[in-house]
């Protein structure tokens, strides 16, 4: 399962970096446009830009719980394993309920608007309203993986590794290299 998952996470990862590599270019025909003869001013590169920039959002919240840089400060000093692990329990108890909301309420929102079209670009708004059911749900597979290696690690069991950037690379806020 924790390949699957994996795999999952990749590929919104990809997907994200996919989102901002096409974001740049209605941006960048925009500010031409409105400073150059070189471009009609175009409309529609204003909508597919929005349109990205709410799919850039969503998959970058998606990645971030994965991640566990999402939804979380530090706050607290650095406590052991195992009260460190029910500490995240609360805390992903929390995101759970807004995952169960974007899940909910973002189907509703999806089958709302799934027979729209755009003004501009006449887009699927389907496509677009997608985005917050698939965080939600996202989230709950995520927030899942992560309520099991919190269990294992209150059991006294080993933690499995964790995902995102490898800690021995990866420099957090503050942190200086040696």
């Amino acid at each position: 399962m924790r390949a699957i998952i994996d795999a999952y996470h990749r590929l919104l990862t990809w997907l994200l970096v996919a989102t901002v590599a096409i974001l740049i270019v209605p941006v960048t025909l925009q500010i031409v446009s409105r400073y150059t003869q070189l471009f009609p001013a175009y409309i529609w590169t204003e909508e597919l830009s929005r349109f990205l920039f709410i799919w850039m959002v969503m998959l970058g919240a998606m990645i971030g719980i994965r991640e566990r840089t999402h939804f979380e400060v530090d706050v607290w000093p650095d406590l052991g394993p195992k009260a460190g692990a029910l500490l995240r329990i609360v805390a992903h108890l929390f995101v759970l309920i807004f995952a169960i909301v974007f899940l909910y309420w973002g189907s509703r929102f999806l089958s709302f608007g799934w027979d729209q079209t755009s003004e501009l670009a006449d887009l699927p708004m389907g496509f677009i309203f997608a985005a917050w059911p698939l965080a939600g749900a996202t989230w709950l597979l995520f927030l899942g993986e992560a309520f099991f290696d919190d269990i294992r690690i209150l059991r006294g069991r080993a933690p499995m590794p964790p995902p995102g950037p490898d800690p021995e690379t990866h420099l957090t806020l503050g942190q200086s290299p040696e």
